[in-house]
């Protein structure tokens, strides 16, 4: 059962985690295993969400139930869970404010409370999706509704939009497009579609083999790709989009029938005016060594996750390996020694391409690959094998394995 603390409540934990999300309980679940007595999550939310299923849901593949579970299933087994939210650190105190007006002090704490959706940085984006013509595979509830748009459609035009960086597996937001348009052509009507994506890159990806793979599967539907350009602002009125290219400083206004955006992203907003993010980090993100994750200024506190100023592409995937190296070096710290285990910038990126097919990204931080997979060759190009995996095997290795600090 979940702790509700209240106003003037104190607590105190060895191991505090700011954050239920995949990094906060699978962390909280290898620290159990390592013999952790005292770990305490504070989480506000009564359900956990994979995101990795929603583009699925967006693209008619999977059902909404299959992406969520009760907060309390989930949570490790001798960690305690404080149903609370994180309002404030005093880095000098040691102490975490809560919502409630309650506070919690700790010897080590983790923050990783994730990344929020900035609807409102676009104009009237926020307004979009509240209207019946747009939708996103970044919000739990409006995925079932890009659906049942994409499912309707049969002539038109629909606008995918891809944000800058950084953002949480930014290439996610071309997943729905793809299958979308594989759905419109074995129904015999993407002929009559007009798909056009938004990208803020040069390229659809920056790997030479998978930009390959998904500029072939872009000819294949006719998607037609605005390279760096951005969404600047959405009439939902007159069902229109305003794009800006950051290159030419060039402006195209598009009319749409359907509108798929994902917005801008930044870390949550009273992490922001903490002192926890570098100095002159707007995006409001946790300073911490790349490498070891641990906090260069504040050694009492470690970051992983969305949240986290690392230097790699921001993915569940990465989210794993991170969570191995910092659970190995609190452990390390714990005992008197130095942090050892190191992070490699490691991230991964499976581009669901059809109802059947997946095209697998393994990377580092300057998109150079870097596969874990004997044969990755053979693998980054189109197969069903690895959608089997992506859409069948990692989600039952998530809620079943790695929630638990297993994988």
């Amino acid at each position: 059962m979940p702790v509700r603390p209240a106003a003037g409540e104190k607590r105190h934990h060895e191991v505090l985690i700011i954050g239920g999300g995949n990094a906060g309980v699978s962390l909280a679940g290898r620290l159990r295993r390592y013999r952790f007595k005292d770990v305490a999550l504070v989480e506000p939310r009564s359900r956990h969400l994979y995101q990795p299923l929603f583009s699925h849901i967006a693209g008619g593949t999977a059902d909404a139930f299959e992406a969520v579970r009760l907060q309390a299933e989930v949570m490790p087994k001798g960690v305690t869970w404080i149903q609370d939210k994180a309002t404030d650190v005093s880095t000098g105190t040691n102490t975490v404010l809560l919502e409630s007006g309650s506070a919690v002090t700790y010897d080590h704490l983790v923050v990783c409370p994730g990344i929020q959706n900035d609807w409102a940085a676009v104009p009237g984006l926020k307004e979009a999706m509240e209207g019946p013509h747009g939708a996103s595979n970044y919000e739990y509830e409006l995925a079932p509704k890009a659906w049942k748009l994409f499912r309707d459609l049969t002539r038109g035009t629909v606008v995918f939009t891809q944000p800058p960086g950084p953002a949480s597996c930014d290439g996610a937001a071309q997943k729905p497009m793809y299958l979308a348009c594989d759905h419109w052509q074995r129904q015999g009507v993407l002929k009559d579609i007009r798909v056009v994506l938004v990208v803020s890159t040069p390229t659809i990806f920056g790997m030479d083999i998978i930009d390959e793979e998904l500029d072939r599967k872009i000819e294949e539907y006719g998607i037609e790709v605005r390279y760096s350009t951005e969404l600047a602002s959405v009439d939902p009125e007159n069902r229109t989009v305003e794009l800006a290219n950051s290159v030419s400083g060039a402006s195209e206004t598009l009319s749409y029938d359907v509108l798929h955006a994902v917005p801008p992203q930044s870390a949550p907003e009273w992490l922001k005016s903490t002192d926890l993010p570098a100095p002159g980090n707007r995006a409001g993100f946790v300073e911490v060594d790349p490498v070891i994750l641990r906090h260069p200024r504040f050694l009492s506190i470690w970051s992983l996750g969305d949240a986290a100023s690392t230097l790699n592409s921001k993915s569940g995937a990465a989210l794993r390996m991170q969570t191995a190296v910092l659970a190995k070096n609190l452990r390390a710290v714990r005992k008197g020694k130095k942090p050892t285990a190191k992070y490699n910038h490691y991230s991964a990126c499976p581009f669901v391409v059809s109802h059947n097919t997946v095209v697998f990204s393994e990377f580092d931080d300057k998109y150079a690959p870097m596969p874990t997979v004997p044969g990755w060759d053979n693998l980054a190009r189109e197969r069903r094998l690895t959608y089997v995996v992506e859409r069948f095997v990692l989600p039952k290795v998530y809620w079943n394995l790695i929630l638990k600090g297993r994988a």
